[in-house]
């Protein structure tokens, strides 16, 4: 059985001429299950032959709700999912004036072995297809009651890790035949995987790239990330330039803060003298504590002071707005005490 939410428009239509029936079939099907309704047999203008062969071949791949986290604040929910296999994966939907945005997972857990990411412990099971990341905004909006207009790519995983499935991901995601969502309300984030950020940069797509940099040097990035062992910063700042040549759109710096590792008014001045004259924005975030690691999280006053450093070199910069905090709402938390509570209870 195929899920469909995996197929774009053309696919659907091809798939339909290939049964022996009308292309515009597929559309209709495809209207129906982007307005909300996941059961074939309810598809009223479906003829019974038509919905009989799409049960028989397919599956409308929308997740179970397993667990629900609301934050005190009300701005901030976090759901977490049980996929067709039974596989775990979460996504965060969080509430602005300017609309609902949602982060959403790419993989079931992750490889790339980042200290201060929860969603990395255990390892990666597998990578998400394209309809289970559309599933994760669909099924948000149908608990939330209203529409998702931005779209962030940082959940659990790596999206470049998963590249291809992402990359369909993002055409249907994009079109008005899938959930029409604009491009430029898209942003895609990677720890730094090279080639394929110059890859990502020839599809020249209206998408916000954000680079999770978190250090100023090689040798501070390798003491919480491994992907630094293969890929030094100079290689990603020049793809990162590579990128903004091709797509004339600016970088996203996300820099999380550690106590007494990359939160120094020196480190900030190293970040200034390696990001002058780039088209991009830091965004800076007092990492998330978690119980499986010593890194800690910085003071308010040293996260203020690196930011008055880097403003004072010219490069606009932000503090992420913390949200959900209460709620467990940084990459991989959920899942994973979900998965620990699960087994305790199981005396695993």
């Amino acid at each position: 059985m195929i899920n469909i939410l995996d197929l774009n428009l053309v696919e659907l239509k091809q798939w339909m001429k290939s049964n022996g029936e009308s292309e515009f079939r597929a559309k209709q099907v495809s209207d129906w299950i982007y307005k909300g309704l996941w059961k074939f047999e309810n598809m009223n203008n479906i003829p019974q032959n038509v919905k009989e062969k799409l049960q028989n071949n397919f599956y409308i791949g929308i997740p179970e709700l397993v667990s629900e986290y609301t934050s005190k604040q009300n701005d901030t929910r976090k759901y977490l999912f049980a996929l067709e296999d039974g596989n775990l994966i979460e996504c965060v939907v969080m509430k602005y004036k300017h609309g609902n945005s949602i982060c959403i997972s790419t993989q079931v857990g992750c490889r790339m072995g980042c200290k201060f990411c929860a969603s990395t412990i255990g390892g990666m099971i597998r990578n998400l297809t394209a309809g289970e990341m559309l599933s994760q905004i669909m099924k948000s909006q149908h608990l939330l009651g209203e529409r998702i207009s931005n779209v962030v790519l940082m959940g659990s995983g790596e999206p470049f890790d998963n590249f291809e499935n992402v990359i369909k991901f993002l055409e249907i995601v994009n079109s008005e035949n899938g959930l029409n969502i604009g491009q430029r309300h898209i942003t895609i984030s990677t720890c730094g995987i090279v080639p394929k950020i110059k890859e990502f940069a020839d599809i020249n797509l209206q998408i916000t790239l954000a680079i999770s940099l978190h250090a100023p040097t090689d040798e501070i990035r390798m003491k919480s990330m491994p992907i630094a062992n293969k890929y030094s910063i100079a290689e990603i700042i020049d793809a990162c330039k590579y990128y903004i040549n091709k797509t004339n759109r600016r970088v996203t710096f996300e820099y999380a803060l550690v106590k007494d590792l990359n939160d120094s008014t020196r480190d900030a001045e190293k970040l200034s003298v390696l990001l002058k004259g780039i088209l991009c924005h830091v965004n800076l975030i007092p990492v998330n504590e978690i119980k499986e690691n010593e890194l800690k999280r910085s003071s308010n006053d040293n996260v203020i002071q690196f930011k008055k450093v880097l403003e004072a070199n010219n490069i606009e910069t932000t503090i992420r707005r913390e949200m959900g905090l209460d709620i467990n709402a940084a990459c991989g938390q959920l899942r994973r005490s979900y998965i620990k509570g699960k087994n305790l209870n199981e005396g695993v």
